[in-house]
């Protein structure tokens, strides 16, 4: 568990960002197709600034949103989906739990030996496996079927070290990391496939019901004690590890986070208050929308073109799965308008997607003085000879205003989850740490991203405050997640108990 501590020196505030465009603007002629790509990127910069004050505007909006959510559905453009999960992770879980891990073309699955806060995680296995491109459209029970079968193999090469008390039956964590409407821990229904799944029959099932018919036809005794997302499952393993996790944030393809309400706090919970006081709600927060978004032209038109427009707004501005898109849009308005790349726009600049998130990492990770890496990207993705070094110098300034606004926007989503709390200040005493455990390529790898996010934090708490709260990164958290989550609502906890 790597961990950083939110007050990592790193400047990416909006004047960052103006002195990039003044150091590019004093390389450039000030008339012609120069003055052209300066105006572009100009109003490109203001149109993504993020000052402090609209910052605090986007997290109020967050906030006010997540009550809407938790007071009705379909109140807001959060969900706030109510996971079931009342007991998160202590630490003395101990025994074997299984997990299943399908949110894509793969699906893994695990088991894991715990033993108790002495010896934590004492053993894990997993195997991952890559499902047939047939299954992935065919029937239910197909699916369902080769899933279970690669579960009973995986469980009949236990070995002696993962002892299972006579007379239990195993138990398994589920992440399934599709839109689910969920109707209790262990139940829920599918309201639609996503990531080149389509299975008609299955939407509007209950996918854990699916599962257990194909266990038990495929000689497989097993309970899912668990459904989760996620980042559900993130939230738990960040809080196996440490009690003062509070909610999870996930920075990756896509985006997302889970925190810790008080259960009195939800009003569309109409069951029996849990024992712990406690529930984790799934915030679905990738479809955040706010008039107070920093919204550009270039987000319009990729909003409107996406499979769901009008939906994930805020993912379609912070996520992995979409900066990259948004440089190659900014380069070819450039292009197409200011000849930025020569007589002829590059045939390569008008494929969607062809500039990935890692590749504008990469980019604006270049530190050598010709800024070689720049140039080498634009050949090999773009299949351009050569750039020349102002060229690569407003690539580089693109890339840091669009992963600046990025960063900025989602330390304003976490800082409106801490306001919802009440955890935005150093009121309480004693001072209540709290903790965000964070997941996802995005956040781990692309460096500036995750050090801005933090400053930006920071910057938002305040130093009183910001003393308090802490960011760790929880790396591959949702896999181990839901086996610990099988582990903190096993059937046998009072048993282990007594």
């Amino acid at each position: 568990m790597g961990k950083v501590a939110v007050g990592a020196t790193v400047v990416c505030t909006a004047a960052v960002c103006a002195v990039a465009v003044l150091v590019v603007r004093r390389r450039m002629q000030s008339s012609g197709k120069w003055g052209r790509v300066l105006a572009i990127l100009k109003a490109f910069e203001e149109d993504c600034a993020t000052p402090i004050s609209k910052l605090k505007q986007v997290a109020d909006a967050m906030t006010v949103e997540m009550h809407a959510g938790l007071a009705s559905d379909g109140g807001s453009k959060l969900k706030m989906l109510i996971s079931y999960v009342d007991n998160l992770p202590s630490g003395d879980e101990k025994g074997l739990f299984y997990a299943l891990d399908l949110g894509g073309t793969n699906f893994r699955v695990m088991r894991v030996l715990l033993g108790g806060k002495q010896d934590r995680v004492v053993k894990q296995e997993f195997e991952e496996v890559s499902i047939p491109p047939h299954l992935m459209t065919s029937g239910s029970d197909e699916l369902f079927n080769f899933i279970a079968e690669a579960l009973a193999k995986f469980v009949a090469t236990e070995g002696e070290d993962f002892h299972l008390p006579a007379g239990r039956q195993r138990e398994l964590g589920f992440t399934f990391s599709f839109p689910v409407w969920q109707t209790s821990l262990s139940s829920g229904t599918l309201i639609k496939w996503t990531k080149g799944f389509s299975i008609e029959e299955a939407v509007g099932q209950d996918v854990v019901g699916e599962l257990n018919k194909a266990m038990e036809r495929a000689g497989l005794d097993m309970r899912v004690a668990a459904l989760v997302n996620d980042t559900v499952g993130t939230l738990a393993g960040g809080r196996y590890y440490n009690q003062d996790v509070t909610a999870a944030v996930i920075l990756g393809t896509g985006t997302n986070a889970a925190y810790v309400e008080r259960a009195h706090a939800i009003p569309k919970w109409h069951g029996l208050l849990p024992k712990s006081g406690e529930m984790v709600i799934n915030m679905e927060w990738g479809n955040f929308r706010s008039s107070h978004l920093p919204l550009t032209e270039f987000d319009h038109t990729l909003d409107f073109e996406s499979l769901n427009p009008g939906e994930q707004i805020l993912e379609k501005i912070i996520s992995g799965m979409y900066l990259g898109e948004i440089l190659r849009r900014v380069l070819l308005k450039m292009a197409e308008e200011a000849a930025f790349f020569g007589d002829t726009v590059p045939s390569k600049l008008r494929i969607p997607f062809i500039i990935r998130t890692p590749h504008m990492s990469a980019m604006h990770n270049d530190a050598s003085p010709d800024l070689k890496i720049v140039g080498s990207k634009m050949k090999d993705i773009l299949e351009l000879p050569s750039t020349s070094l102002k060229m690569r110098k407003v690539v580089i300034t693109l890339c840091n205003i669009i992963a600046t606004r990025g960063a900025r926007l989602s330390a304003a989503g976490i800082y409106g989850i801490l306001k919802k709390l009440g955890r935005d200040t150093n009121k309480d005493e004693p001072i209540q740490k709290s903790v965000i455990a964070m997941d996802g390529g995005l956040f781990e790898h692309y460096t500036q991203f995750s050090e801005c996010m933090e400053s930006s934090l920071k910057e938002l708490l305040g130093d009183e405050a910001s003393g308090s709260i802490e960011v760790i990164h929880s790396n591959d958290g949702s896999g181990i997640g839901a086996a610990l989550l099988a582990a903190s609502h096993s059937q046998y906890l009072e048993l282990e108990d007594s």
